[in-house]
This record gives structure tokens, sequence and C-alpha cells, in this order.
């Protein structure tokens, strides 16, 4: 049985996206906390918050649309009037195989914006915040310095307008430009977060076993992905819980000094890439 607490009292973890490593890092920092869990989808919130309760989780199910401020906003507003917000993880996104060009910008790039924004707003003095990016996002060739400025910077309303954007027409472009424009977003974010005693960083996985990344295996380029994946360090593919150890790290008071990074969690991958280990453009 979940103990009685005071209205208002209790600290507040929010989940925003309710997939493999959604569930995975709410259940490792769950625990003695009030945990609000968020998605798109009706069904993926019953059935993890469903699984939570089960398993003696205090949980509360909200649906989010990311890519709207309203709805944000309403979720930062629930999960206040619960208690002290202290820890919110923004797991949320669309993939390559899983949505067009337009959908992947308004959630992985504007979503993310809107979460930092809207947060800001509750988040307690002591806090911290987590965004998942992606390894993709250190692909990306290096931007000029005026397109990473405006794309840390630019007010979140008018990122989907911003000129740079009208280059990128495919979903394989604009996944990781997104994923990369977070790291910037959250580095922007550090300081404004940092005005509220609070931290905020992001978590850039490699290929991790949740149904997202089987799909990205299965998919176009998943025989490249093995490939890079067998060139890593460690030679396997990344679990939720791989993530939600990095998570509670981050989140937790052995990070007080850490804020407006990125960790790399992809078992290799990407330094495999960056010294030549694998050529990313072999066998293309």
């Amino acid at each position: 049985m979940t103990p009685a607490h005071e209205p208002g009292t209790r600290d507040v973890l929010v989940v925003i996206g309710v997939g493999g490593m959604g569930e995975a890092i709410a259940r490792r920092q769950g625990t003695g906390r009030t945990v609000v869990i968020a998605d798109f989808s009706e069904a993926a919130l019953d059935r993890v918050g469903g699984a939570l309760r089960g398993d003696g989780f205090e949980v509360v199910a909200h649906v989010v649309d990311v890519s709207s401020r309203a709805s944000v906003g309403e979720l930062a507003d629930a999960a206040a009037a619960l208690g002290r917000v202290t820890q919110v993880v923004h797991t949320a996104g669309l993939s390559p195989v899983q949505a067009p060009r337009d959908a992947i910008l308004a959630v992985d790039l504007l979503g993310t914006a809107l979460v930092l924004d809207e947060f800001e707003r509750v988040i307690a003095p002591g806090g911290a915040g987590l965004v998942i990016a992606s390894m993709a996002g250190h692909f990306l060739p290096p931007l000029p310095p005026e397109i990473s400025h405006a794309l840390a910077n630019a007010p979140s309303d008018e990122l989907l307008a911003l000129p740079a954007l009208g280059s990128i027409t495919e979903a394989a472009a604009a996944y990781p430009f997104a994923k990369h424009a977070n790291h910037l977003r959250v580095r922007a974010a550090s300081a404004t977060w940092g005005a509220k005693g609070a931290r905020v960083n992001s978590i850039s996985p490699g290929v991790i076993s949740t149904p997202m990344g089987q799909q990205e295996l299965a998919g176009e380029s998943g025989g490249q992905m093995r490939a890079m994946i067998a060139a890593s360090g460690t030679g396997r593919v990344g679990t939720p819980y791989d993530i939600a150890d990095a998570a509670a790290f981050l989140l937790g008071s052995d990070a007080s000094f850490i804020t407006g990074a990125d960790l790399l969690v992809d078992g290799g991958v990407v330094a495999a890439v960056s010294t030549g280990r694998f050529d990313p453009r072999a066998g293309r």
C-alpha cells in the first residue's frame, strides 16, 4: 500500500514518453516519489501505468502532445500541483522509420524545446532535468556558428521557421539535426534552469533494445547499424537499463556539478566511427 502524504509535499518525478527507456527510468527513479507518466498514446499509458501500479509505484498518467506548448504547459502545471517537481525526464521522440520529416522536427526538435521551457517554470530548487537525445546528434557535420546559435537560443515557437530547416527535406536528415539541436538547447537551458537552482543535461543513447531500436535495426540502415555495433568497444546493443543507470547518475546528487552536458551512452559506437575503426561510408 502506498503511504499517505500531505498534498503538495511529495517529490514528483515526471517521465515524458513511456517507451522502453521511459519505463526503465520510471522504475529506477520512482521509489518514494509520485511518478507522473506522460505520452501521446493512451494505450501506452494504460499499459505502463498499470504495470507500475501493480509493482507498488504511485502513478499519475497524463496524455500529452509535446509539439503543443499548451499541452506541455498543462502537464507541467498538473505535475506541480502534486508536489515538488524534482526530476523531469524527457524521452519522447520519433525516429526516421516511424515518422516523416515534419513530424520528427515537431516532436524531436520543437517538443524538446517546449519541455525545457515549461518545466523550467515548475522545477524545484535542487531539481534536475534530463533530455534523451541520440548518438545521431554526434554524427552531424559541424554547423555554421550562426545556425548553432539560432538553434540554441531562438524562441522555441520560432524554431520550425528557422531558415536552416529549409534544406532538410528527408526524415533521415531531420533526425540527427533535431538531436544535435537538443544538445544545444540543453546547453542554453542550463543557465536559465540554474537561475532556478536546478540542473539539466542530456543523454545520447546508441542503439538500444527498445521497440524503436528494433524498428531501426529492421529498417533500411539496420545492416550498417549492426556493423557499427560490431566495431564498438562493447560490441553489443544497449538495454533500457543502461540508460536508466546513466540517468540515475545525472539526476542524482553525485552529478551536482554537471549541467548543460551531454553524456554519450552508446557502447563506443561514436568512438569507433570518429577514430576510423568503422567507416560509415563503406558498403553504401
